[in-house]
């Protein structure tokens, strides 16, 4: 897939823009990730499919449960810093702001480590799930939690020259080259909080927590995907048995297979960490 095409929301009709409104429900955040845009750009029927077999997935109360542990496994093991508004140096309508956008990267966070997991295994062939018997496994996710929290995240094309030392930094943490992650082009709105939260930041996802934070988070998810009730059905034959071409398997796989590795191994589990230094962090723990 070309990864420089997007279909962006206001862009997308018919069909389309209904799949949207579907990914932001299910999701429970008022955004639709770059990785939908993108495919949806490229092959967006696909898409369409692929989000019909992942989307039970994210429906239910163990998906819930995993969501909530996803952002304590993260929490537990660091010791952040929180920021009151006159601390962050902004407004008091920014600071709304910046809560807001972060809370909603802490909503998607534990959403798209479930995603990339699931797409990737599936489009593998290597998705076989061991369903457990519980009743949490089929039960309708709680309507209550993560709800009309978080707000549209804004986004920097290029952060400010004054940041360019604390860029490079944190690409280099987190394994970029040339690009950044969405949220740090977020937090990047309010240069004079990004850069004193990065010099706190650095050394505590450079520690021995936030490994351990990493680690238990994959753990989390490869448990949660291995004993989904439902199976995507998105095996390269399955898939070819419904229609799709070699050449659309094939590039699904490989764009799936590198989102599911490398920096997002790091960025999704700082999602958590970066909204709970302005307490916009959600839910640790629900019966």
């Amino acid at each position: 897939m070309d990864t420089s095409r997007q279909l962006y929301e206001g862009e997308a009709t018919g069909w389309r823009r209904g799949v949207y409104d579907d990914i932001k429900r299910t999701f429970r955040a008022p955004i639709v990730n770059w990785i939908f845009r993108t495919s949806m750009a490229n092959e967006p029927e696909f898409t369409r499919y692929a989000w019909g077999q992942v989307k039970p997935l994210f429906e239910t109360r163990a998906f819930a449960r995993l969501s909530v542990d996803y952002r304590d496994a993260v929490l537990s093991e660091l010791d952040l810093p929180v920021y009151r508004r006159v601390d962050a140096g902004v407004s008091p309508a920014e600071y709304a702001e910046l809560r807001g956008q972060l809370a909603t990267y802490d909503v998607v966070g534990p959403r798209l480590a479930v995603l990339f997991e699931a797409m990737d295994r599936g489009l593998s062939g290597e998705l076989s799930p061991d369903p457990v018997d519980e009743r949490a496994a089929t039960t309708p996710f709680p309507e209550w939690l993560d709800s009309d929290r978080g707000r549209p995240p804004t986004l920097v094309d290029e952060p400010p020259a004054e940041l360019d030392e604390t860029v490079e930094r944190m690409r280099a943490f987190h394994g970029f080259e040339g690009s950044l992650p969405s949220i740090y082009r977020t937090v990047a709105q309010w240069p004079a909080f990004l850069e004193p939260l990065w010099d706190d930041l650095e050394p505590v996802f450079e520690g021995e927590g936030f490994d351990r934070a990493c680690e238990r988070t994959a753990e989390l998810v490869d448990e949660f995907v291995s004993a989904a009730p439902y199976r995507p059905r998105l095996a390269p034959d399955e898939l070819r048995a419904v229609g799709f071409e070699d050449d659309t398997v094939e590039g699904a796989a490989t764009l799936f297979q590198e989102f599911n590795s490398g920096p997002v191994e790091t960025v999704l589990p700082a999602l958590p960490a970066l909204a709970a230094t302005v307490d916009a962090a959600g839910e640790r723990s629900f019966e």
